[in-house]
């Protein structure tokens, strides 16, 4: 029997863009302005969720 990982992040689960970007600025902090290739990796990870979160001010404009 073969299982597969979902690679997009269930709704109930999805963080706020806000959320997401409080974990990019830590990353940067702790990296002390240079990353190194796994926290490369890590970065476009959060950006890429970053992009696809709901901002918590986009859904209170509409």
């Amino acid at each position: 029997m073969l299982h597969t990982m979902s690679t997009t992040p269930d709704t109930e689960t999805r963080r706020s863009a806000d959320q997401v970007n409080e974990e990019i600025r830590a990353l940067w902090f702790r990296a002390g302005g240079t990353l190194s290739m796994e926290e490369r990796r890590e970065y476009q990870r959060l950006v890429l969720e970053w992009a696809q979160a709901d901002s918590p001010s986009a859904t209170q404009a509409a």
